[in-house]
């Protein structure tokens, strides 16, 4: 259903120390950054980039938005949460955990990014 998810940011370089290791913790190679100052990871099933507003006014995130990323196994999801708790992000919520949701168990870990967008890893049990 996406081809790709994009977020604003004020700092492509501490972006990129932030986004390589999170996304490093669950397999993704580090980004690239093109020549506007963009930065992408591409994945066979998708893209997910990080740049500087076009429009040339501050990024800001959004309120009520989350962006999920999944994982694995619950060990790498802990994993994509603490890369992130080193590189600058925040923990938000409750601790990664197992979560009671609809038909099934979902083992989750959320994060806001150096910039505010609030991030998810997600595991389905």
């Amino acid at each position: 259903m996406f081809s790709h998810i994009m977020v604003g940011s004020n700092d492509i370089t501490r972006s990129k120390k932030f986004y390589d290791a999170v996304l490093g913790a669950i397999g993704v190679g580090p980004g690239v950054t093109d020549p506007k100052g963009r930065l992408f990871y591409l994945t066979p099933t998708g893209v997910f980039a990080v740049t500087p507003p076009i429009d040339g006014k501050p990024a800001s995130c959004a309120n009520g938005g989350t962006i999920g990323f999944a994982c694995a196994t619950p060990a790498q999801a802990d994993a994509w949460h603490k890369a992130g708790v080193e590189n600058g992000g925040v923990s938000i919520e409750d601790p990664p955990g197992v979560r009671e949701g609809g038909p099934s168990k979902m083992y989750l870990a959320y994060l806001r990014d150096p910039d505010g967008n609030k991030l998810c890893a997600l595991h389905r049990m």
